[in-house]
């Protein structure tokens, strides 16, 4: 399966492009992050005349797949091409594809082990006059804090004034064991929007907000975890002064 290996450090470093996870066993480098390119193959998601969801998707999620190995982290794509990943799947008797799409994309993450999964997506609504970006999240501190911030980087891209909502009801946020986010990275139903998802540019720069956010969470994150050690540390010569 294309999931079940990614490639090595050296050779995506070097080459900077997205891998189908099939060069070498998972076990041999930790994943630290997902990046989920939403929908794909016969799901193209939402679509305005012949721009499909499914494409800008792919065209970020590469994009910030590069930004990510840059800065240094173990990332993994969990689609480089055109292809449902419910195709992927053979272990799951449903008759719905939507379903066994999702559940390979759940999979992977519990196979994986990294320390936060980012969706990418792409909105839409009846209402023309909606945009922006709009970020969902998990029931757990972690899972807020990564949404808030992301959140906070894309408004200031978007000059917009969004807030991070509880994505209660979608599959991948409630079944996902890591820190899980989904980014709406604004609405295809809107011209301002649209520019911004279209444009090779402005998809570079929604890349480096996405990564920029990332790298601030992790930071906060490994801030947390060295002084909860050097609390655990502490605790003990507290006891014997």
């Amino acid at each position: 399966m294309r999931w079940l290996k990614v490639a090595l450090v050296g050779l995506l470093l070097m080459g900077l492009l997205p891998t189908d996870a099939r060069a070498i066993s998972s076990e041999h480098i930790p994943i630290e992050i997902i990046i989920d390119a939403g929908h794909g193959g016969i799901d193209g998601g939402t679509s305005y005349q012949g721009i499909l969801e499914k494409d800008i998707n792919l065209q970020i999620a590469k994009l910030l797949y590069k930004e990510l190995l840059i800065k240094g982290y173990q990332v993994l794509l969990n689609r480089t091409g055109d292809y449902a990943l419910s195709d992927e799947n053979k272990w799951l008797r449903s008759p719905s594809r939507h379903i066994r799409d999702l559940a390979q994309r759940r999979h992977l993450a519990k196979e994986i082990h990294p320390q936060m999964l980012v969706s990418l997506h792409v909105n839409w609504s009846n209402s023309k006059s909606s945009r922006g970006p709009l970020v969902l999240y998990q029931k757990n501190n972690q899972s807020y804090i990564l949404a808030d911030i992301i959140q906070h980087h894309l408004d200031q891209l978007y000059k917009t004034k969004g807030e991070p909502l509880p994505g209660k009801t979608y599959y991948l946020l409630k079944q996902s064991i890591c820190p899980s986010v989904i980014v709406e990275m604004g609405y295809l139903s809107n011209s301002r929007d649209r520019h911004f998802l279209v444009n090779e540019k402005k998809q570079k720069q929604i890349a480096r907000s996405i990564q920029e956010a990332i790298s601030e969470y992790m930071l906060i994150m490994n801030q947390i975890q060295d002084q909860e050690t050097w609390d655990v540390i502490e605790e003990p010569r507290k006891k014997h002064k």
